[in-house]
């Protein structure tokens, strides 16, 4: 190609092989190459650097431009300057044997040059910093290596594509009105982002001032807050305290209300010139004396409620008092007068409750069958004396002189009391412990459940002493009427064992009120303890006489016939060395009252009654032993023994420290009789 603009002929001489060079960057580039001097000068875009002289196209690509006719030679319009050496001399030069043919080509005439010239002509080489003679060398090895066809575009393939570059073209502008739009778009887009940055900034600035402002509303909050809260009072507390029921959400208006009041009274206390308090104090009062109001109508319905019949006060004192105790620590509080004739009604009102009821209850247990002992049942009555009154009173027979079952009231755990309806339907017949049982059950379990109510209720308003006050005043009549009911029991009884167990359940309601913590109605303990007490010793002082008379009566009419085991006529060698019937009586009596005794004191009156009695007995059989005379003394020996052994193994299982001397003192008599 280069071949040919160089050459002063281009139609005389064959056109040469073409020379493959390398393909150039891109098909819009131009062709770099350098005048006969080493170093080539810069060039602009898409123009060529051949040019010596001027030219009249800046296109020296294609053979085919319209500046040059086709076929033209170089030679005709460029004419090298004298003093630069033939570009012919240097390429021979640099091609060396490659030109010669080239050169020989040409001058066989252009028609030969025509058919030699390449069908691919490259538009634009890229010589790549390189020099002519390197670059050749290059492009030399890489068409030896791997040869590139070039394709050339005639005129008439570029019509045919020419419609195509024209919808190129009308594309191109369309996106140039499209992107046109969008920088409108995207001009008034920045303009409204000012806008709104300047709104931001106004609303930062106004959000500043505002917190400012609100954290100076937050500082005098803080410090005014409280002293307004002190001497205002919420209307919802006023609304409530007025109008609203008497429950949870009443209670709770009622404290805010004495929180208030204290603080409101404090203040004035300190300052009489603070005239927000004594604006609401007017109010403050107004609504205090609505609330005493209302807490005096409260407990008057429920303290009538307690004389309706059939009532439990226990559930009134839960659901109703307790629950709501609060109501009568702000009535102490700011209305002592009213607060204490609430008091003294409750306690009359409650007063009568516990005596009616108890007085029906004692009626009840009046109504159980109880059964009778006296003097006919003592150690020393004849036995027959016994049957009679038995038969007498028509009563089931029974020996009262023997424990039996009796102790099992002692060991039950967790009784109750009998109901009134199940006590005047009961027909059995009972000894005088069980009325005295559950009588006293209910009484302590109603006095315990009421002190500790009086203490739950009335506390911190009134103090212990005043509680203890109260307590005495509602059950007195009820104390006493357990008494009168004990007395009734055994004030003509001589059933020394019904009375000391009567005396061990006291004592066991006594523990039971300790553990409760109830000091109060140790007064009642104290008061049955003084009725049972002196009537056990005259029951056995009673059987201790009654067996005297025994002792009595043997020198009358012999030892034979004491207690009517055998006529006077009978002579004593006739008489029998069994124990005697006395002494098995005895030996009973003897166990029931050990293991009644078996955790007893030392202070208890039991051991010298019994020593009383234990005397008689001795006395007793040694007379009947006398009865045997000189000649039997072998058989009275035999006689006290068997009788001492007997007594033994009645009360030999016995437990305490009582049954141990016993024990020891009759191991000792049947000794000294063995002895003699």
């Amino acid at each position: 190609m280069w071949l040919d603009r160089l050459s002063g002929h281009s139609t005389s001489s064959p056109s040469p092989p073409p020379v493959q060079k390398r393909s150039s960057r891109g098909p819009g580039r131009s062709s770099h190459l350098a005048p006969v001097t080493a170093i080539r000068p810069p060039y602009g875009p898409r123009t060529s650097s051949l040019g010596i002289g001027s030219r009249p196209s800046n296109s020296t690509t294609s053979l085919n431009s319209p500046g040059l006719p086709y076929g033209s030679s170089l030679r005709q319009q460029i004419v090298p300057p004298t003093d630069i050496a033939d570009p012919l001399d240097v390429l021979k030069n640099i091609l060396g044997k490659e030109l010669d043919n080239v050169v020989n080509g040409q001058v066989d005439g252009d028609d030969a040059t025509t058919s030699q010239k390449p069908a691919h002509l490259v538009e634009d080489v890229d010589f790549g910093g390189l020099s002519l003679h390197t670059f050749a060398e290059n492009a030399s090895q890489e068409e030896n290596g791997n040869p590139q066809h070039f394709i050339t575009q005639t005129f008439e393939e570029y019509e045919t594509k020419k419609d195509k570059f024209d919808d190129l073209h009308r594309s191109i502008l369309a996106c140039d009105d499209v992107l046109k739009s969008v920088q409108t778009s995207l001009t008034s887009f920045q303009q409204d982002l000012g806008a709104v940055s300047a709104e931001i900034e106004t609303l930062q600035s106004r959000s500043a001032a505002m917190n400012t402002r609100l954290q100076n509303r937050k500082v005098v909050e803080k410090l005014l807050g409280p002293a307004v809260e002190d001497v205002s009072i919420p209307p919802a507390v006023i609304t409530t305290i007025a109008e609203g029921p008497v429950d949870a959400v009443w209670i709770k208006a009622l404290e805010e209300l004495d929180k208030r009041s204290r603080t409101l009274h404090a203040k004035l206390e300190d300052s009489d010139h603070c005239k927000a308090a004594l604006d609401v104090k007017p109010l403050l009062d107004d609504l205090t004396s609505k609330a005493v109001e209302r807490i005096r109508d409260f407990f008057v319905s429920q303290i009538k409620a307690i004389r309706s019949p059939n009532i439990n006060v226990q559930i009134i004192q839960q659901q109703s008092f307790l629950r709501y105790k609060d109501l009568y620590s702000f009535l102490a509080s700011h209305h002592p007068v009213l607060a204490e004739e609430i008091g003294q009604a409750y306690i009359n009102t409650v007063r009568w409750y516990y005596l009616s009821n108890f007085s029906r209850y004692k009626q009840s247990l009046e109504r159980i069958p109880i059964f009778i002992v006296n003097k006919n049942d003592a150690i020393g009555a004849d036995p027959s004396n016994h049957r009679a009154s038995t038969n007498k009173t028509s009563q089931p027979s029974h020996d009262p002189l023997a424990i039996g079952r009796r102790l099992d009231v002692l060991k039950r755990s967790n009784q109750s009391a009998l109901p009134s309806h199940l006590a005047e339907d009961n027909k059995l017949t009972h000894y005088l412990e069980t009325p005295f049982l559950y009588y006293n059950l209910a009484l302590i379990d109603n006095a315990a459940a009421e002190y500790s109510f009086l203490a739950q209720f009335f506390s911190p308003a009134v103090s212990f002493q005043t509680i203890s006050r109260h307590f005495s005043a509602i059950f007195s009549p009820t104390f006493a009427l357990g008494h009168s009911f004990t007395k009734s029991l055994v004030e003509e009884s001589d059933d020394c064992l019904g009375i000391l167990i009567c005396v061990r359940l006291n004592q066991h309601f006594a523990f039971e009120l300790q553990r409760r913590k109830i000091p109060v109605a140790d007064g009642y303990i104290n008061g049955t303890n003084m009725l049972l007490w002196p009537r056990f010793q005259l029951a056995m002082d009673m059987h201790a006489e009654s067996v005297k008379r025994a002792t009595s009566t043997i020198s009358t009419r012999g030892a034979a016939s004491a207690l009517g085991l055998s006529s006077s006529s009978e002579s004593a060698a006739k008489q029998s060395t069994a124990p005697h019937m006395l002494t098995q009586r005895f030996g009973q009596f003897l166990q029931g009252i050990l293991m009644l005794s078996r955790d007893a004191g030392d202070d208890e009156p039991v051991g010298h009654s019994l020593s009383r009695l234990r005397s008689e007995v001795e006395a007793f059989l040694t007379k009947v032993g006398k009865g045997f005379g000189s000649a039997g003394e072998r058989k009275r020996e035999r006689f006290m023994v068997n009788n001492y052994s007997l007594i033994l193994t009645i009360v030999g299982d016995t437990g305490g420290k009582l049954a141990s001397e016993v024990r020891d003192h009759f191991e000792g008599l049947k000794e000294s009789v063995g002895r003699t």
